[in-house]
């Protein structure tokens, strides 16, 4: 009987691929290849970056110091979190607290708002994903990642959520194609009302292959305001530098109450969450302790790789990058969505894209197959061209999210092989139903 109990992304009965190691933007295997990371928010400098590396050493003999105890590399990675990320923000962005994950911090910046405003209910929109902790899996409406069982007998059993989640519709254009809602439009009556009595409004800027625009994040950032909800952006994936900003939500005029992190922010060199709060909230707590204590919070090897990801970011200029690489990702998956007929709506920002095939909505598929879905079948075909491309798990999504050190050379790759790969699903697409 095998021992760890273990799961994919990739739906299917498939053997996990091993990894053994990595250099740059490819990935080592126990079976001798090399393969190109085309899909790792985690890993947004690649893999053995040599800064990293030279900094995991440096701190590796340093005690586990623990939330409760001072440190002051914890306290620099803060100022720094301000004083970089946050530059130009500073009349309104107050201070950070450190955590272990995305789902984490969520879940602790949804329970300091219903403990801050005394209310329970949270908002969130439609095809939402903010994690597996708490109130976090309750904000998050997939349904595919409520219980998780997705081989099992019966499926996946979603599981009621603990607090009230309201759900709100979000745009429908894309790059390519148009988004199927889930929910009408909102009218700013009905958004308003949504959002009355809530303790918070969450929103992400890539979850569900959905990338709204600034007037959709100003427009729900208003209402939330009107009814004193709190608004959250969740930058787990975006916040520092996948978007070609600091923070997905620079784009437009609205600044929220918290920003939460994740992904990349220590560099891959450690688990890292961070909850970053406005100057207001800050002077709401008034002084009280935010009894909410974790004994591996802001570990040094973590406080260091945030550092050391700060400077890079900063050194090599790889906004500015990202932006560029952007651009040319846009052009071509414009092309490709074109040619393929299996395609039925492309969108992102920056270094993040989602492919969406043709195939049941993703409301309807439950993940309780032991047959390999389309879009992990059409990742699988990548894989075995030499590529990485991930999917969520989901029936018809593929994510493009490499690391911003990519070459040209190694984006033109990845795109050549996504163009390749999605031949299996027009294929597919052609052959008549039995």
């Amino acid at each position: 009987m095998k021992r760890l109990l273990s799961t994919g992304l990739n739906a299917g009965s498939d053997t996990v691929v091993e990894v053994i190691g990595g250099q740059g933007a490819w990935f080592h295997l126990s079976d001798g290849r090399r393969v190109l990371d085309g899909s790792n928010t985690a890993g947004a400098l690649g893999h053995a970056h040599p800064d990293m590396v030279e900094t995991v050493r440096n701190v590796a003999g340093h005690p586990a110091v623990s939330e409760g105890w001072a440190y002051r590399d914890r306290e620099l990675a803060a100022e720094e979190l301000i004083d970089v990320a946050f530059a130009g923000e500073t009349d309104w962005i107050g201070a950070v607290r450190f955590g272990l994950s995305g789902s984490e911090v969520n879940d602790l910046a949804l329970s300091l708002a219903q403990a801050l405003t005394g209310r329970a209910p949270i908002a969130t929109r439609e095809r939402s994903y903010h994690g597996l902790t708490g109130l976090s899996r309750d904000v998050t409406v997939q349904p595919h990642w409520h219980g998780g069982l997705s081989l099992m007998a019966g499926g996946v059993r979603p599981v009621a959520p603990n607090t009230e989640v309201r759900v709100i519709s979000a745009p429908v254009s894309s790059l390519y194609g148009e988004r199927v809602a889930d929910l009408p439009p909102d009218d700013d009556a009905a958004l308003r009302a949504k959002l009355d009595g809530t303790a918070a409004t969450i929103i992400d800027y890539t979850q569900g292959g959905i990338y709204h625009d600034a007037a959709y994040q100003d427009r729900v950032a208003a209402a939330a305001r009107d009814a004193g909800s709190l608004w959250i952006a969740d930058e787990v994936v975006t916040g520092a530098g996948r978007s070609g900003r600091w923070f997905a939500f620079q784009g437009g005029t609205s600044r929220p109450d918290m920003v939460t992190m994740g992904k990349a922010l220590a560099g891959g060199a450690a688990p890292i969450g961070a909850v970053i709060l406005s100057k207001d909230l800050v002077d709401r707590l008034g002084g009280s302790a935010w009894q909410a204590y974790s004994t591996y919070r802001g570990h040094p090897v973590a406080m260091a790789g945030v550092r050391t990801y700060l400077r890079v970011l900063q050194r090599d200029n790889l906004l500015a990058r990202v932006t560029e690489l952007g651009e040319i990702i846009r052009n071509r998956l414009l092309v490709i969505a074109q040619k393929h007929p299996s395609v039925a709506r492309i969108d992102g920002r920056g270094m993040h894209w989602t492919v969406e095939l043709h195939g049941p909505h993703w409301r309807d598929w439950r993940g309780d197959t032991m047959t390999a879905p389309l879009a992990s079948r059409v990742s699988a075909r990548a894989l075995g061209l030499g590529v990485v491309i991930g999917t969520s798990g989901e029936q018809t999504s593929l994510f493009i999210a490499p690391p911003l050190i990519v070459t040209d050379a190694e984006i033109g790759q990845i795109l050549d092989t996504l163009d390749e790969a999605l031949l299996l699903a027009d294929a597919e697409m052609e052959t008549p139903a039995r």
